[in-house]
């Protein structure tokens, strides 16, 4: 019976294994911490904040309602300025309803949403008052919240904003814009 021996093991041998180990760590770490800064993630954060629908539309404040996804641009894009929006009008409640969520099919047939962002505007009293679909900068929003929150006339926004179709190959003009917009469209 003989045995062969491993012989001894030496810290040096597995040091580069250890390094690479640890390097790795820290790229995902990094990666990770860099991904929570994203307008992504702040879109996800908002939804996750945002009030029920039955809730914001039932407690006596007015509401802004965003039809949403995550694979949005246009709703990436706006999401900082909804976020300031909320900040600089407390009294205004919003809500986030992503399309993708079957749950939420109901909402998107019965407000007509057929392409997002899609804002439903809503009064105190739970009543709809109007719609914005297309990306809207930061001063069109803190103008939609002023009015929701005095009562005023909605302001008069440009049309819609640039609308383009899931399937890139289906990308629709300007001119036809309203005869090729679906629920899974977005500006």
């Amino acid at each position: 019976m003989s045995s062969t021996p491993a012989g001894p093991e030496f810290p040096g041998k597995r040091l580069p294994q250890l390094v690479l180990l640890l390097l790795a760590i820290v790229v995902v770490a990094v990666v990770w911490l860099e991904g929570g800064r994203s307008e992504g993630d702040l879109l996800d954060q908002m939804a996750r904040r945002s009030l029920p629908l039955e809730q914001a539309l039932s407690n006596g404040k007015p509401s802004v309602v965003e039809f949403y996804a995550d694979w949005c641009e246009s709703c990436r894009t706006m999401a900082p300025g909804m976020e300031q929006m909320v900040k600089d009008h407390p009294q205004v409640d919003l809500v986030l309803l992503n399309v993708d969520n079957p749950s939420w099919q109901p909402q998107v047939q019965r407000w007509n949403v057929n392409g997002i962002p899609h804002l439903q505007l809503f009064d105190a009293n739970g009543e709809s008052r109007g719609q914005s679909i297309g990306l809207r900068q930061p001063q069109e929003l803190s103008a939609i919240a002023v009015a929701l929150e005095t009562g005023e006339p909605l302001p008069t926004l440009a049309g819609i904003g640039a609308i383009s179709s899931l399937d890139p190959s289906e990308e629709p003009s300007r001119r036809d814009i309203s005869s090729n917009v679906g629920p899974r469209s977005h500006g």
